[in-house]
């Protein structure tokens, strides 16, 4: 049986088992894995960026549909900082509320213009964001939920850089809707930590890197395991798209470029940067190039496991770490 204190609004907003989030992981997070975060009790979220074709992401909707079998899934829609000519991101959010979709994670950007249609359509809203500030605005924007990821999370982790234990800290005074962490998180005495902080739930990702069922290379899975929490580097801070990824051939060249000519541009980055060289990784298994996100919570991912595995773990460690806060019953006197 559950224990109640993982009751929380996380988990009764998704309606799940426990209260986890599996954070969109891009080109990554497919039916098939979202699937094993629902068997596994928790929710995670198809990446619409992942595909670009309509016709390909409403196919996935409806497989994750399928695969789910009435148990929650959502939507990750990541916009780009700043809104770009001949970007489709009202029309991508219009396709989710048409298939039904009831969970969408937002982040990127202010999600405030697109709210209308998410809300028209009764979907549930986590905005996910890089410090309190932003969760601040976002909350009075009227999303339903915040996720706050600290500096330790692969990614992007913003340019204020503040560490988790700050932003669960700030986040408890400061909002009042339901917020998650994440950012480093990879353990159950974490996840119960974040709870005694008066958060709804943890957002993780890397951690989930070396599930069986995410849709890559074997090698690149064993790659994650034989990394640790060292071995991630913070780039991209001169074109202020600070990302946090492992630390392979790619990412120390773009730190020596930056340390050379703190005034570069994308334009320049670009070729070692660009998304498509980091997905060959996940097909190749060839973790040398490209900018594969990754986070400390690399300490924790040691080995390839199933989802559920890993969930079981976490679990396991919760309630150990809660076992630990209980006070032992007293003995009668004799």
């Amino acid at each position: 049986m559950t224990d109640p204190v993982f009751d929380t609004p996380l988990t009764r907003a998704f309606g799940t088992r426990l209260p986890i989030v599996a954070g969109g992981l891009m080109w990554l997070s497919n039916a098939d894995y979202v699937a094993a975060c629902a068997e596994a009790g928790i929710i995670g979220f198809i990446t619409a960026a992942s595909f670009p074709d309509p016709a390909d992401l409403r196919a996935e909707i409806a497989r994750a549909r399928d695969l789910c079998d009435g148990r929650a899934f959502g939507v990750n829609v990541s916009m780009l900082p700043k809104l770009v000519e001949g970007e489709h991101v009202a029309e991508t959010f219009r396709l989710i509320a048409g298939e039904g979709v009831a969970h969408v994670e937002t982040s990127g950007r202010n999600p405030e213009p697109y709210l209308p249609i998410l809300k028209d359509a009764g979907i549930t809203v986590l905005h996910k964001v890089p410090s309190v500030r932003f969760a601040q605005k976002a909350e009075r924007v009227g999303v339903d939920m915040v996720a706050i990821v600290g500096a330790e999370c692969g990614g992007h982790p913003g340019l204020d850089l503040i560490g988790t234990v700050v932003n669960e800290a700030l986040a408890e005074r400061r909002l009042g809707i339901p917020f998650l962490i994440g950012g480093g998180i990879g353990t159950g005495s974490q996840l119960v930590g974040a709870l005694a902080a008066g958060a709804a739930g943890v957002v993780i990702g890397t951690r989930f890197l070396v599930a069986e069922e995410l849709p890559a290379h074997p090698d690149y899975k064993a790659a994650m395991a034989a990394a640790g929490e060292r071995d991630t580097l913070l780039t991209m801070a001169s074109v202020r798209n600070t990302i946090r990824t492992l630390a392979n051939d790619t990412a120390q060249e773009v730190a020596a470029i930056e340390r050379d000519d703190p005034q570069v541009g994308i334009d320049r980055l670009m070729p070692l940067v660009s998304g498509k060289i980091g997905r060959q990784a996940y097909a190749t298994g060839d973790v040398s190039r490209g900018m594969l996100s990754a986070g400390q919570a690399l300490g924790f991912a040691d080995r390839v496991a199933p989802l559920a595995r890993i969930v079981a773990q976490l679990e396991s460690e919760a309630e150990t770490a809660l076992a630990r806060l209980r006070p032992a019953p007293l003995r009668k006197a004799m």
